[in-house]
């Protein structure tokens, strides 16, 4: 009966935590484009070097 007085308020405060962490994530914009992340998972082109960008729109 002991360990019930120690797994129930862990167990709480396990869950609370995870709500917090959840709406933490929420609240920064983590699940803001869902989609975009799986097309890139997907996508087989190496993603290009900033500098590679960068001279291309200069022209150079």
């Amino acid at each position: 009966m002991t360990a019930l007085a120690w797994l129930i308020p862990a167990a709480l405060f396990l869950g609370a935590l995870g709500l917090l962490a959840f709406l933490w994530a929420l609240r920064s914009g983590q699940f803001e484009d869902l989609e975009g992340a799986a097309y890139r998972a997907l996508e087989d082109d190496p993603p290009e070097d900033v500098s590679e960008t960068q001279a291309r729109s200069q022209g150079k």
